[in-house]
């Protein structure tokens, strides 16, 4: 396997000139030319607005053919296709016959926002590898990507782990960056004509994009998220940003710090395959963690994706905690290159998971002065087939993230790898459905996370609800006016408990799957600077009362459309830092292969069942069955302020 290694080291240097660093350009794009008489957000007002917010549901983490992973899997959607399947639109997906898609997908339910987060870093030698009258379109490495895609999407990904340029980039990747503005002008382009700025705000699109280091196989990536249409000229990408605090540096140069109207925030993705260095408590480089570090990531990411198409990010029993529902959507490796290559795999660690995160911010905060991981979640699909919001587990047609390609013909068997999922969904409470309402949302935390249902869940936290309150119809109003709501900080009160009402609706489309409890999960740091977590189960049914045949996916047994609880922290102490979240779990239900394997009559016992392609239907490693969830961002308390 070292060996094997090696050679792709040598070709990715043999085809790569020297470590180039791309010039900074503190340049912003043009926007698109709006009709006169809108507000500066270029809009009119929407007819449906109020200030008690309603949940809008949306995908933060979507790759299209611009995206080097995608293209060679076969994908030839672009971002305007991924913008109309986010609006409902009917979409075809490879594998293709000619120009034809010999598959086509349909949300049921449109979404209410998405984001195109195409890879920055390959944008200009993916271009001239498809254009025939481009300078370096004849390079190796472009033959090699039109010849052998699965090849190439080792080979030139390969490239990037120096901050290398290919030779054909030219001098300082200059050639390579003159061709990246047309796909990333395009991506602009596609997400300023999918903003609905009529009264009617159906739909927000966001300019975005993915900063995509992974050192050492380590995924450190982010997607980069924009207020609006004033962006930098080109996507700052990990050649020009080597650390995530450069890139920090280089935001702010560029958009953050400008009068300029341009402003973005950065949300890590995927802790999962880190590797454990996403939460590790030094910089990439070992340094330890500085205040003015701290301070910085504490603005610049304000949350964190915590379940996607290639696992969970929550937790893991064994790693942090014996919580029994940290099982869910777990890899059998911690990094990137444990999928490929066992020598490459890593054993999981604390560093890779949120709640590990969250408790050592509180840690942090104690000594240096701010908590660097003071973070809100969301949830995100990371497709690569330009399909966002394609979650539901019964039409799962796969992402192609780092699957098998598909561009002529389907694989046999599952649609997907075994080990990845449909994704899930990020969720904000806005005031109305328009960027500045949904970018004001993600940075003030007002957020959650769904693994695909679409469960409408509120959670605040005060010192005086009333017992009563879930039983008003005014459970909204009073949790504003007495509290906090997800992604706050509770004020410093006296001796009282902190209360907390949460209230849960189940998704009143697709499958409608009832609810089984919510829980509160509670983190803190101890007198002796301990941190310490323990979970509640509030309100709801225990465990084992509704099950599900994986056999047939049929469902039984008792379950709730609507949990609603008032509820007091037993074991509070008011000079001890902590938080909590809410994470409300569904009844069991079939895991996606479960609809698969059972409509190809899969049965384990009769291996002349098992098609070609469908032995994973019988690998006991990954659950047939699964409880689908949605997860708050935390409230946090500080009991004194820190010097």
């Amino acid at each position: 396997m070292i060996y094997r290694r090696s050679i792709w080291v040598l070709i990715a240097l043999l085809l790569s000139a020297p470590p180039a660093r791309a010039e900074t350009v503190a340049v912003l794009a043009p926007p698109l030319a709006l009709p006169a008489g809108l507000n500066p957000e270029g809009r009119v007002a929407c007819a449906d607005r109020t200030p008690l917010r309603k949940a809008l549901f949306g995908d933060l983490h979507v790759h299209s053919t611009l995206s080097l992973d995608a293209a060679t899997q076969g994908t030839r959607n672009r971002p305007r296709d991924a913008y109309r399947f986010a609006r409902g639109e009917r979409l075809g997906i490879q594998p293709y016959d000619g120009d034809v898609a010999m598959r086509e997908v349909q949300l049921e339910r449109p979404l209410d926002f998405a984001a195109v987060t195409d890879h920055a870093e390959l944008f200009g030698e993916l271009h001239i590898c498809r254009t025939p009258e481009a300078e370096g379109y004849d390079a190796t490495a472009c033959k090699i990507y039109r010849r052998w895609p699965r090849l190439a999407f080792f080979l030139i990904n390969g490239s990037m782990t120096d901050g290398s340029s290919f030779a054909f980039c030219g001098e300082n990747a200059a050639i390579c960056l003159k061709a990246a503005k047309g796909p990333w002008e395009e991506t602009i382009t596609a997400a300023e004509e999918a903003y609905d700025r009529s009264s009617a705000c159906n739909f927000t699109s966001l300019v975005a994009y993915e900063w995509t280091a992974a050192p050492e196989t380590n995924n450190l990536h982010r997607n980069i998220i924009f207020r609006n249409g004033k962006v930098p000229e080109l996507p700052i990408s990990s050649r020009d940003a080597r650390k995530v605090s450069d890139l920090w540096a280089a935001l702010d140069e560029q958009c953050n710090i400008e009068e300029n109207g341009c402003e973005a925030l950065i949300i890590p993705h995927n802790s999962n395959l880190s590797g454990g260095v996403m939460f590790a408590e030094t910089e990439e480089d070992g340094t330890p963690f500085s205040r003015d570090y701290v301070k910085r990531r504490a603005e610049m990411e304000p949350l964190v994706e915590l379940s996607q198409h290639k696992g969970d990010s929550e937790c893991r029993i064994g790693v942090g905690t014996r919580d029994e529902f940290c099982d869910f959507e777990l890899l059998p490796y911690g990094n990137f290159g444990g999928k490929f290559a066992d020598f490459q795999n890593v054993a999981p660690s604390e560093g890779s998971f949120v709640r590990n995160a969250l408790k050592k911010g509180l840690a942090l905060e104690k000594s240096l002065g701010t908590n660097p991981f003071q973070m809100g979640v969301i949830s995100s699909t990371d497709t690569h087939l330009g399909t966002p919001g394609a979650v539901r587990e019964d039409q799962h047609p796969g992402h192609g993230g780092a699957g098998a390609p598909s561009s002529v013909t389907m694989p046999r068997g599952l649609p997907d790898d075994i080990d990845f999922n449909p994704g899930g969904l990020a969720v904000v409470w806005a005031e109305e459905n328009s960027r500045d309402s949904i970018f004001d949302a993600l940075q003030r935390r007002e957020t959650y996370s769904t693994t695909g249902p679409r469960m409408k869940v509120r959670f605040f936290a005060g010192w005086n609800y009333a017992d009563d309150l879930c039983a008003r119809n005014d459970f909204v109003e009073k949790g504003y006016a007495g509290g906090v709501p997800m992604g706050g900080i509770l004020p410093t009160m006296a001796s009282s408990a902190p209360r907390f009402a949460i209230q849960a609706l189940r998704d009143s489309g697709g499958l409608e799957t009832p609810l089984q409890r919510v829980q509160i999960i509670k983190g803190w740091l101890d007198d002796a600077g301990n941190v310490h977590e323990k979970v509640y189960d509030v309100v709801g049914r225990a465990a084992g009362e509704a099950t599900v045949d994986s056999q047939t996916c049929t469902t039984a047994g008792p379950g709730a459309d609507e949990l609603c609880q008032v509820w007091t922290d037993p074991d509070f102490r008011p000079g001890q830092s902590a938080f909590w979240y809410a994470r409300v779990l569904e009844n069991p239900t079939c895991r996606w292969q479960s609809y698969i394997c059972n409509a190809a009559g899969v049965d384990c016992n009769d291996p002349g069942t098992i098609g070609e392609g469908m032995a994973p239907c019988c690998d006991t490693s990954f659950p047939r069955t699964l409880q689908e969830r949605a997860v708050t961002s935390a409230i946090w308390f500080l009991p004194d302020p820190v010097l």
